[in-house]
């Protein structure tokens, strides 16, 4: 250990720009082993691990990385999934830069942060690899059942904890497939599904029940759930594209998620739509908004074939929110960014999209989140030509106790279902909250720490109120 003085930083080889942008493949090859056991080595092993406290799941990773750097793989999986039910895909799509490799005592040192994503999915992939990955194992039934209402990744991370911990779990998801965020949001060149199903297989394979096609407030109502179930967890995720208002802005906008979705089901080789609204080949493409949405949208447009992609953010590129490592793999794919840009107008000829109107930003004072506000700068506009305008402007929550028939539901201002902080507990008895329905949207690393705090939160309910019922009888 220790060897970031003499092994510089290093991320597993990247496939060439030309390939990739052909394809929805990962764009990382596998991390050579070798490579991957230097990578590990480098961690300074710190007395205070600063990369677990900026870690949601608080991993132990200087464990995990000190056994991979010993080439004792195998017991490096078990710590590193001792505390996450989906390191691989942690792996693979949180923003390290932001969260673990950010705190990274070694990165603060100036020698560059040990790639501690990067060793996290190989450790796991290797695991899958080997047979290391072993079924889930049903605890001793409990004579109680929960429904879960959203197959993302707080619903699948809730539903494994309980799972063995003896709950009989059913999964109720409106899609044709389950996954939610992790099938249909984000593209296969950051997460291949294939990594995604084998979690739900292995899910399936213990008893989980999960029933796709499945719509609460059509198919039944939140109170039917309650009645079917000992407990119920909200896990819905929030859906709800934030509009984009300026003039111009209707039906020939398309909406981030409608873009991503269709372009997911071409990859898992759904029956394409009989028109082409929503592929960007040929077309000039501008996407609006700044987060990791906005960078899907530019490299799948991309890869799609656009003729030209841009991005419009209207702060600068230190204060954009989404991954620096995403916005530089869109650079490294063609994609041509305009900081400080906000939309005035969609501008269009008939029917047709033309181009869109742009008010140059400047920064101003702070707001209250401490980031600098932007304001429009006088005299700067210009028009982007566009064939396609994408808005990827965030989401919000759907109005769930109107889509539940549960108007007793009780929500913040901004439609976020109110729940303990402590307990993830609703306003009604035995209906639990989890990821980004509670939170709002955040990330998925985020829903799945939700996910298994709720499982434990709804444990301890159930326990209670079998005791009871016991003591009862």
């Amino acid at each position: 250990m220790l060897r970031f003085v003499d092994i510089d930083q290093a991320y597993p080889e990247k496939r060439s720009e030309t390939e990739r942008r052909q394809d929805f493949n990962e764009i990382y090859r596998p991390f050579d082993p070798v490579k991957a056991k230097d990578q590990a080595s480098r961690c300074s092993q710190c007395g205070i691990p600063f990369c677990q406290s900026g870690c949601p799941l608080h991993n132990n990773i200087p464990d995990w990385l000190m056994l991979a750097g010993e080439g004792r793989l195998e017991e490096a999986y078990e710590i590193s999934s001792a505390t996450s039910t989906m390191p691989e895909i942690c792996g693979r799509i949180c923003p390290q830069d932001r969260l673990c490799e950010g705190s990274c005592v070694v990165e603060k040192s100036g020698h560059g942060a040990v790639t501690i994503g990067a060793v996290e999915q190989y450790i796991t992939d290797t695991a899958w690899k080997e047979g290391w990955v072993k079924p889930i194992r049903p605890g001793a039934p409990r004579g109680a059942s929960v429904g879960i209402v959203g197959s993302g990744p707080a619903g699948l991370a809730a539903a494994e904890k309980l799972c063995e911990a003896g709950y009989a779990v059913t999964v109720y998801e409106r899609s044709d497939r389950a996954g939610g965020l992790l099938m249909y949001g984000i593209p296969g060149f950051k997460l291949d599904k294939a990594v995604v199903q084998r979690r739900l297989d292995r899910l399936t394979e213990a008893g989980v029940e999960i029933r796709t096609g499945f719509e609460v407030g059509r198919d039944a109502t939140l109170a039917d759930l309650r009645s079917e179930h000992h407990a119920v967890l909200l896990a819905t995720g929030v859906y709800a594209a934030r509009q984009l208002t300026c003039p111009g802005a209707g039906d020939g906008v398309i909406a981030a998620l409608d873009y991503l979705t269709r372009s997911n089901r071409n990859d898992l080789g759904d029956a394409p739509d009989s028109g082409d609204r929503l592929s960007a080949k040929g077309k000039r493409v501008v996407v609006i908004g700044g987060g990791d949405t906005a960078m899907d949208c530019v490299r799948t447009a991309v890869r799609q074939g656009a003729a030209s992609v841009t991005c419009l953010y209207r702060r600068d590129r230190e204060n954009m929110p989404g991954s620096a490592r995403e916005v530089k793999h869109a650079e490294e794919e063609g994609v041509v960014f305009e900081w400080l840009s906000s939309p005035l107008a969609v501008l269009t000829k008939g029917e047709a999209i033309t181009a869109v109107r742009v008010q140059g930003m400047r920064l101003g004072a702070p707001d209250v989140s401490g980031r600098r506000a932007p304001e429009p700068e006088p005299g700067r506009t210009f028009d982007v030509g566009a064939d396609m305008v994408i808005s990827a402007l965030g989401f919000s929550p759907e109005d769930i106790p109107a889509l539940f028939q549960a108007p007793d539901l009780e929500t913040h201002r901004d439609g976020r279902i109110d729940g303990d902080l402590a307990t993830k507990m609703t306003s009604l008895d035995g209906v639990f909250v989890a990821g980004d329905l509670h939170r709002g949207a955040s990330l998925v690393v985020w829903a799945i720490r939700d996910g298994m705090d709720a499982a434990r939160s709804i444990e301890s309910y159930l326990s209670n109120r079998l005791q009871v019922l016991g003591a009862a009888e």
